[in-house]
């Protein structure tokens, strides 16, 4: 019965992966941290989760995502990643680059762990964005 549980659950996935590139997810954020490198190039401390509320959109179709918050950030999807799943998190890799052409990757992660709560995170080579969110 585990077996076929878990057959289910990858067919799920499988099917989620295939279909993800031509939905649009909304997503709303409750609260955020940033996380800066520091120049010996190992990485700060967290800031304390400030509250927001920032709308997080993630369009498949045009192969986009839109943070509106003050300042509203817009990201190109380049390539979508392969769902990662371990036994604390499943995470969704997305490699994008900004309207500045620079590069980094989104995460969508679910903390198994943790009540299934979600982070999305925009990870650049010096500077790390998480926001705590939910399904809107």
């Amino acid at each position: 019965m585990k077996l076929f549980k878990t057959f289910i659950v990858f067919c799920f996935l499988c099917f989620s992966i295939t279909e993800a590139s031509s939905q649009i997810y909304r997503f709303k954020a409750e609260s955020y941290s940033v996380v800066e490198k520091k120049d010996n190039g190992n990485w700060g401390e967290w800031n304390k989760f400030q509250e927001t509320a920032v709308i997080i959109t993630l369009d498949g179709k045009n192969d986009k995502v839109t943070v509106n918050s003050q300042e509203v950030q817009y990201y190109k999807i380049l390539a979508y990643g392969e769902k990662v799943i371990t036994q604390d998190d499943e995470t969704v890799p997305l490699k994008c680059a900004d309207l500045n052409g620079n590069l980094c990757t989104i995460l969508i992660v679910t903390r198994k762990n943790q009540e299934n709560r979600k982070q999305f995170y925009i990870n650049y080579q010096d500077v790390k964005i998480v926001y705590n969110i939910y399904d809107n």
